[in-house]
């Protein structure tokens, strides 16, 4: 990918570390950019993109943020970059029921829980949207059917969020989780009950609650992603 350092995948560990193998054969730590399990993600060998900061007072100056499993599937490792990929998406009309609001506000602090919302969407003619942007990388197995799930770890943060989101919808605000599928062979989304059973549940009753729930999927370019379309949320 432009402007990116290509790389092999040795291992990752401690959540935000992982041994890369560069193309001159180097062995260096750099820093993976994800708190959850990446479940189905690592591959021994996969190749990876790497951005560089050209900070040298940087510990670990190379950030992982893309790889590409054994079946040809792209992954973005970077769970922030999902904020800058919805944003950008909203920004610029692509999805179809955000579109046109005046304002686009980031990291809002909100709610009850001492919590930001990842996107604060506002207009003068409309009610407040408050936008919770999850990062979605599983797929799995067979990876043939396509079906993503959220989350891949057990998520107290994310079940948290669910719940600031019912009580803004409860008090007259638009609520929308914001599913951005960083991963190309994933088809539909579903709440991955057989890992965090509550998420599901809370995800259920904010449905009930008016909370809307949206997909869309990234597409590569030689750029990096970019929100492409939407898809199925499977309830």
């Amino acid at each position: 990918m432009k402007g990116l350092v290509h790389a092999r995948l040795i291992k990752r560990y401690k959540r935000f570390l992982a041994d890369v193998r560069l193309d001159n054969d180097e062995v260096i730590t750099v820093h993976c950019p994800n708190t959850g399990s990446m479940k189905n993600c690592v591959e021994e060998n996969a190749e990876i993109w790497l951005s560089d900061s050209y900070n040298p007072k940087r510990k670990y100056r190379y950030t992982w943020e893309y790889l590409m499993t054994s079946r040809g599937h792209h992954i973005g490792v970077n769970a922030g970059k999902a904020n800058q990929l919805v944003q950008s998406a909203i920004r610029d009309d692509l999805v179809e029921s955000l579109a046109g609001y005046e304002t686009i506000r980031p990291e809002v602090k909100y709610g009850d829980e001492n919590s930001r919302i990842d996107l604060l969407l506002q207009d003068s003619k409309r009610q407040d949207c408050y936008v919770e942007v999850k990062s979605v990388t599983l797929l799995e197995d067979p990876p043939s059917r396509g079906i993503g799930y959220f989350p891949d770890a057990v998520s107290q943060r994310g079940a948290k969020h669910i719940r600031e989101l019912i009580k803004m919808s409860q008090s007259d605000a638009r609520s929308v989780l914001f599913f951005c599928v960083q991963h190309t062979g994933i088809q539909e989304v579903r709440p991955a009950d057989h890992i965090d059973r509550e998420y599901g549940k809370l995800l259920r009753e904010a449905l009930d609650n008016g909370v809307e729930v949206l997909a869309y999927k990234v597409r590569k370019s030689n750029k990096g992603f970019r929100l492409w379309r939407d898809l199925p949320v499977i309830v």
